[in-house]
């Protein structure tokens, strides 16, 4: 199983997405799901971002200073770091 698909498999918990996405696409269907999340389901926003383990800490900062992105891009890319970053120490300690 390659990273993106570990990723789908991983989103899939929190998110109804395809199966079958390109990396681009899920990403662009993330931004949608939170851009989504933050205008009307803002406590369901922070319980995904919590279940994740994003650093709120992190995310703010990144909020309040990157220019040039919404803050759904941000949330997303910052959710699929955090997933991704996941994957790379599960297959760390799965001895693969």
């Amino acid at each position: 199983m390659n990273d993106t698909q570990s990723l789908i498999k991983i989103i899939s918990k929190d998110f109804d997405i395809e199966d079958n996405l390109s990396e681009e696409r899920l990403r662009q269907t993330m931004i949608d799901a939170f851009a989504y999340l933050v205008d009307n389901d803002f406590p369901k926003l922070i319980q995904i971002l919590y279940k994740a383990d994003v650093d709120q800490y992190k995310l703010k900062e990144l909020l309040e200073t990157t220019e040039g992105r919404s803050s759904a891009e941000i949330i997303a890319d910052t959710y699929i770091t955090r997933q991704l970053a996941k994957i790379e120490t599960w297959k760390k300690y799965s001895g693969k």
